[in-house]
């Protein structure tokens, strides 16, 4: 939990309306003393990394802040093809006495997710109970392979910190007020999102988010050095390039990478070496035949770039 943290870094001066709305953010490790059996892979885990960030704004700014924050939620589960998923408006129950704040600001709060979800027109449940105890959420709960239910990004409105460590800021009449605290974290638990990803996927990732991109396979230990000077210059460019050096076969070389689920296979041969070419080979559409050394290095830095399949 960094929330304090941001709060001392925004308490370090006083702050104008013109310094709003002011963002922090931070990968951060943090723990939870999970029982033993609901330990489960990368899914549930003691210690892992959450995108931590906190939002300082005002009353005017609160709506569209949310909706920023939520639109980038909803522009990352999109580049990484995550579909099945719903907004849960994680709300407290009246009946429980576990929550701080008045009533004010808890409506208040609630009523901005609400209406950035109408807004938005997202699939969406309410859920009494589930909020934190400083705030309600909005939780974005994803089902996997196996239809099991994991919370993956979350954004909560809170009034009740700033109030506690009496934040301020010097509004445009010149009067001391209260901002208001967004916090958001877009992935959620990177294990848990990286877990999901790998069983949605079944191990085969698109080609801009593969760890291995691409694997260049020699006909022979002749064009070795070739092939590495090569994967140098792509890992230059920022391509997860691999130079194949296991002098094994070509045809158990290219099953090995078949069964690795490489994205990309580069073999080379004399031919290749002596054209400054490659001859391809993609999971996704196949034998793309001999092509120029500078045209799959742009071609695989584009795709990287817009995300995209090789």
């Amino acid at each position: 939990m960094n929330c304090p943290f941001h709060i001392q870094i925004y308490k370090n001066e006083l702050r104008s309306y013109r310094e709003l709305p002011m963002r922090l953010a931070e990968f951060g490790t943090v723990y939870r003393y999970e029982q033993s059996g609901q330990l489960g892979g990368l899914t549930r885990v003691r210690g892992f990394t959450v995108d931590d960030s906190h939002l300082f704004v005002t009353p005017e700014q609160l709506d569209q802040e949310f909706l920023n924050v939520v639109d980038l939620i909803l522009s990352v589960f999109k580049s990484l093809q995550l579909k099945n998923f719903q907004a849960r408006l994680s709300f407290r129950d009246p009946a429980s006495d576990k929550y701080i704040g008045s009533d004010e600001a808890w409506d208040k709060a609630e009523g901005a997710i609400r209406r950035a979800v109408q807004t938005l027109g997202m699939n969406s449940f309410e859920a009494l109970g589930e909020a934190a105890f400083y705030g309600p959420k909005l939780d974005f709960i994803f089902h996997d392979a196996l239809d099991r239910e994991w919370q993956l990004g979350t954004v909560q409105v809170d009034y009740n910190l700033p109030e506690r460590f009496e934040l301020e800021y010097v509004a445009e009449d010149g009067i001391r007020k209260r901002p208001i605290m967004i916090h958001r974290a877009p992935f959620g638990s990177l294990e848990r999102l990286i877990g999901i990803l790998i069983e949605e996927y079944a191990g085969d990732f698109p080609f801009w988010l593969a760890p291995v991109q691409v694997r260049l396979i020699p006909v022979s230990a002749v064009q070795l050095p070739f092939i590495q000077e090569v994967a140098q210059k792509m890992r230059i460019l920022g391509i997860r390039a691999e130079a194949d050096a296991s002098g094994e076969r070509l045809g158990k070389s290219i099953r090995n990478a078949e069964k690795g689920k490489i994205p990309v296979m580069a073999v080379v041969g004399a031919k290749e070496v002596e054209s400054n070419s490659l001859s391809i080979r993609t999971r996704a559409a196949g034998e793309l035949g001999s092509i120029a050394v500078t045209e799959v290095l742009e071609k695989m830095t584009n795709a990287i770039a817009n995300r995209e399949n090789f």
